[in-house]
């Protein structure tokens, strides 16, 4: 994503928008065009290399703030290694020791005895079995300057398996032409539209509550809903987005998403994930968002952010299932190990509440049919907690059992009736404590 400097947007009366580049403009897909084939002729070479040539081509152009956010969002898919036969600080360490042995080391001899930086590195080389350029390359090779771009998208740098000291040269890295390469998947049609929804990240970071409305593709949001860890509010909506009492009567899905500034203290990695669900939304053929933005904290100054389908923005998402959080995923990776017939599902049902629904985590089932379902508590504010289990109570489900973190500030008291069905985990969940849960509580 756009760090905050290269965020552009315009703010007017109580409104504030990003400032989206025209896909279509040919001035912005020859820059964009510019910069893909800037990374793809540096695989292999120095990430100070790369960003010095980024910084030249600003320079050239006026707009300075596009230019390095275009760039920014190539440097998100690059992955930069260190190469270098030996690690640099066995080098640095060898070389150092080296260099106190035969104290002074001096440019100029002028004594018979005194020793040259040449020799020192000659000596350093030999001694770990390297090239003399090896050593020299090697000896800084983990500053993040001197890292090599190794990947861009799917596009590689060849590198040849037991290179040894070669590993550091540009022709081993590179090779001799395009043949050497992955195909790439970076294209100027999705740089620009990565762009704009970029910006439109950007605007989120300080965002207080966010308000979606979605008529399709509900299991896919409310997913990524969770997998961000957003506290959420859900109602069913019908066709022009009016709430209704149950949800068989709903045509769609309308979200209150609470934002970063919202809790005890703001917190920005709070607010990187609910600017990572915006993605989420142009999965959705018809979806539309308001969000809050505080503009001034010290005023308390907000404007309003509003997007839909009609922006055209697109998404890098996929639409496939996922895990909504760690802990998910680490439970069903233990599951898979586990030796018991209780089987973890993913849950797809939504439970009507009424006014609300609530889309539990998972089902756990068993071959003659018993059924147990799994809410886990994680992210929260007082009040999201008690939202939390007052959905719990409405769904009236003997069979609801919860996962709550010991590291949260809340006790069985704070469940009611409830509490017996309540599993507290330190730093993950154990399958078998579900296990003996279910058996005792599935229906």
């Amino acid at each position: 994503m756009l760090t905050a400097d290269l965020a552009r947007s315009r703010t007017t009366g109580d409104a504030i928008k990003p400032l989206f580049i025209d896909p279509t403009d040919e001035n912005y897909r020859e820059t964009a065009g510019e910069l893909i084939a800037l990374f793809d002729a540096h695989l292999g070479e120095p990430k100070g290399d790369l960003e010095d040539a980024i910084d030249e081509l600003t320079v050239a152009d006026t707009d300075y703030k596009i230019v390095q956010g275009l760039a920014k969002l190539l440097l998100d898919e690059c992955e930069f290694e260190v190469m270098s036969p030996v690690e640099p600080r066995e080098i640095r360490q060898t070389l150092f020791e080296k260099a106190n042995e035969r104290y002074p080391v001096v440019r100029q001899p002028t004594l018979g005895d005194d020793t040259q930086k040449i020799e020192v590195y000659s000596a350093v080389a030999d001694e770990l079995g390297i090239s003399l350029e090896a050593c020299y390359r090697g000896m800084y090779a983990d500053l993040e300057e001197n890292k090599r771009l190794v990947q861009i998208g799917t596009r590689t740098a060849d590198q040849y398996a037991g290179a040894g000291e070669q590993s550091t040269t540009t022709t081993t890295l590179t090779g001799s032409s395009d043949g050497e390469y992955e195909h790439t998947d970076l294209t100027v049609d999705w740089l620009v539209t990565r762009y704009n929804l970029a910006l439109a990240q950007a605007v989120l970071y300080d965002a207080t509550e966010m308000r979606i409305r979605v008529w399709d593709h509900f299991g896919t949001v409310f997913s990524y809903v969770k997998l961000f860890g957003l506290m959420h509010r859900i109602y069913p909506i019908d066709s022009d987005g009016k709430r209704v009492e149950r949800t068989d009567h709903a045509d769609g899905y309308e979200a209150i998403l609470d934002g970063p500034a919202s809790l005890f203290s703001q917190s920005q990695k709070y607010g990187i994930r609910l600017a990572n669900f915006l993605p989420a939304l142009p999965l959705c053929d018809r979806w539309e968002m308001t969000a809050t933005v505080l503009v001034d904290e010290t005023a308390g100054e907000t404007r309003q952010l509003r997007l839909d389908d009609t922006d055209g923005l697109d998404s890098h998402y996929s639409t496939g299932r996922r895990f909504d959080s760690d802990f998910e995923q680490t439970l069903a990776q233990k599951w898979e190990r586990a030796t018991t017939d209780w089987e973890l599902l993913r849950e797809n049902d939504v439970f009507d509440l009424g006014d609300e629904v609530m889309i539990p985590d998972f089902a756990i089932e068993h071959p003659d049919g018993r059924r147990a379902i799994l809410e886990i508590i994680g992210f929260w504010t007082p009040e999201y907690l008690e939202s939390k289990l007052k959905k719990i109570r409405q769904a009236d489900a003997e069979n609801l059992l919860v996962a709550v973190s010991e590291q949260l500030d809340c006790s069985n008291d704070d469940f009611g009736e409830t509490s017996e069905r309540v599993l507290w985990f330190k730093t993950g969940i154990h399958v078998y404590d579900l296990v003996e849960l279910a058996e005792e509580y599935s229906i």
